[in-house]
């Protein structure tokens, strides 16, 4: 195992326009460069180069910006009307509540610099982590302030397997439920949808019936990026998976593949009252 490094850093900016054409929001900020879950399919893993490093490298190294609160106060003061009808998302390239954030609270005394500040946009969070439940006393405090759970399956095991040290999928459905009986308003992000153990229409009902048993109303459901560097990275990571699981892989970047499961999912939308959040299921060719 790669030994793990933590370091301290000063950020010259925190907040990051958005420039995806479909994205719903306008700012992320991320108060982490680099992301301790490791997650083997995270398109994230890309900022390794940024600083030198490589994409096997990602989830190893986490650099806490612990100037991330002044520099957050000093942004958002320049919004007119103290923000109002913007989205500030966190967090676009890290988890803002993987396990260093127990220690340094970055993402929490943001949140508290924005409820001291009187932001009137919304906040809108999406993490694996339960650790999320921590910060509830702050985000009711919030104006507008939704939170997300990343949910790939409903075995622990599986989530385990792709998610290296994140949060176990049952914990999440936990943390959406309690959220939900908080009066908090919640959302499901369904995917990277993983071909073969999560593909077909029983185990999709079952993902989507336990969402909805959580109290969520509204999902994202996205498939897999398979990038060259992810694609990459997926198979040194995964070296004990069977090569006819990595055709249903590569098979899933068909359109055709999209296609047939669009009509599974739309349909389970439908059965379960969901709303689809961007009207559409991701596709990240087509977001650029």
């Amino acid at each position: 195992m790669d030994p793990f490094e933590i370091k301290e850093i000063t950020a010259k900016t925190i907040l990051s326009k958005n420039s995806l054409k479909d994205a719903d929001y306008d700012y992320s900020c991320n108060p982490y460069l680099g992301c301790r879950f490791g997650c083997v399919y995270c398109y994230a893993s890309f900022m390794s180069r940024m600083i030198g490093k490589k994409t096997s490298d990602w989830g190893n190294f986490v650099y806490a910006k612990v100037n991330a609160p002044e520099l957050l106060l000093k942004e958002v003061s320049k919004f007119k009307d103290k923000g109002r009808g913007k989205v500030i998302w966190f967090s676009s390239v890290t988890d803002p509540y993987q396990g260093m954030e127990a220690k340094y609270q970055l993402t929490r005394k943001c949140l508290q610099v924005l409820v001291d500040y009187g932001y009137k946009g919304q906040v809108s969070f999406l993490t694996k982590s339960d650790l999320v439940l921590r910060d509830i006393d702050v985000l009711k405090q919030l104006k507008d302030v939704e939170v997300g759970l990343t949910i790939t399956s409903t075995d622990d095991s599986i989530s385990r397997y792709f998610e290296k040290y994140a949060p176990p999928v049952t914990a999440r459905l936990a943390a959406l439920k309690r959220l939900h009986d908080e009066g908090i308003k919640t959302y499901a992000f369904i995917g990277p949808l993983l071909p073969h153990f999560i593909a077909s229409k029983e185990d999709l009902s079952e993902l989507f019936k336990s969402v909805k048993a959580a109290g969520v109303q509204e999902i994202y459901f996205e498939y897999l990026n398979l990038s060259t560097y992810i694609k990459n990275r997926l198979k040194a990571e995964l070296k004990d998976l069977d090569p006819a699981i990595w055709e249903e892989f590569y098979a899933s970047q068909d359109s055709d593949y999209r296609k047939k499961l669009d009509v599974i999912v739309y349909a389970l939308v439908k059965q379960y009252g969901f709303t689809l959040r961007m009207e559409k299921t991701i596709n990240h060719k087509d977001m650029n």
